[in-house]
């Protein structure tokens, strides 16, 4: 019996430049590697704002919202360019449009970051507003590094399609490329989030972070898990409602680069929610059944 391969297996997630040479391989299919320079140089800086060696941060003190939430988010956004673009072969993205998009990705959670002089337990304390906080440490970056202000307004578009009670009616998108690429960026948020094989561990880190920034619709860690597959039917339909079903994008990327004829992001989430609906049906299984999948280190259905 041949085995299906999983998305997990086709890039090695927990290694950020191992996603992003993976994000380099589909952004040069298109377009010329130089183009790409800038955009190694702006991850690396945000590696060094996460692991607390940029002078005015303090280091990433969130679990759910770390690095590899980021780059899960980065990875979903370069397929579904990279599906784009094949699909629309004669009129593909502007390079100067997918760049900002990415640089878009790489800070859209920026805003748990806490400042130097900012003394809050967590940076989860900014959870609802951690938005508008990822604009202004993205805006004085842009600052810093004295980029273009009419890039920096892309971006800070693109970021505010981010929030997740957005309604993308009242953001000004310079044109419907903008827009797709806004919805591309949402879509790749929830995708990468959800697909992760560590998803439901972290869900648990989650929780504590909605605790700590006063989200109190969940009333304990297994209210979030019992929760999680209505959240997955919410966010279905906003992927198709609100961001004009972009996902299908990702299963034209998957048939050309690997010759595989589904959409390996459903897939996999559509496997968590299934181990979550049949394994977790109390606080220890929580904690027992989920330990267990990481000593293993393989998913457990």
């Amino acid at each position: 019996m041949k085995l299906e391969i999983r998305l997990d297996q086709l890039v090695k997630h927990n290694s950020p430049y191992a996603v992003l040479e993976e994000v380099k391989h589909n952004f040069v299919y298109h377009y010329p590697y130089s183009e790409f320079i800038i955009i190694r140089e702006i991850f690396e800086d945000y590696i060094d704002l996460m692991e607390g060696r940029y002078p005015k941060y303090k280091k990433c003190d969130v679990k759910f919202h770390d690095i590899q939430h980021t780059t899960d988010a980065l990875l979903a956004l370069s397929r579904l360019i990279d599906g784009y673009n094949i699909k629309h072969a004669n009129k593909k993205f502007s390079v100067r449009k997918v760049k900002l998009a990415i640089i878009a990705t790489i800070f859209h959670d920026i805003g748990y970051l806490r400042r130097i002089d900012e003394d809050e337990f967590t940076g989860a304390k900014y959870t609802l507003f951690h938005v508008k906080r990822s604009i202004e440490i993205v805006s004085d970056y842009f600052k810093e590094k004295k980029f273009s202000t009419k890039d920096l307004e892309v971006v800070k578009r693109i970021i505010m399609a981010t929030e997740v009670d957005v309604n993308l009616s009242t953001i000004k998108f310079a044109d419907e490329e903008e827009k797709i690429l806004g919805c591309m960026v949402m879509t790749s948020d929830y995708l990468g989030q959800m697909s992760s094989r560590t998803y439901l561990e972290k869900l648990l880190f989650l929780y504590e972070e909605f605790k700590h920034g006063g989200i109190d619709e969940y009333k304990s860690e297994l209210d979030l898990f019992l929760k999680t597959p209505k959240f997955y039917e919410f966010v279905k339909e906003k992927l198709n409602k609100d961001f004009k079903g972009v996902y299908k994008y990702a299963k034209i990327h998957f048939q050309k680069r690997y010759k595989i004829n589904k959409n390996l992001y459903f897939v996999a989430i559509e496997r968590q929610i299934k181990y979550l609906q049949e394994n977790i049906k109390n606080k220890k299984d929580i904690y027992f059944k989920l330990h267990r999948r990481n000593e293993i280190g393989v998913v457990l259905i």
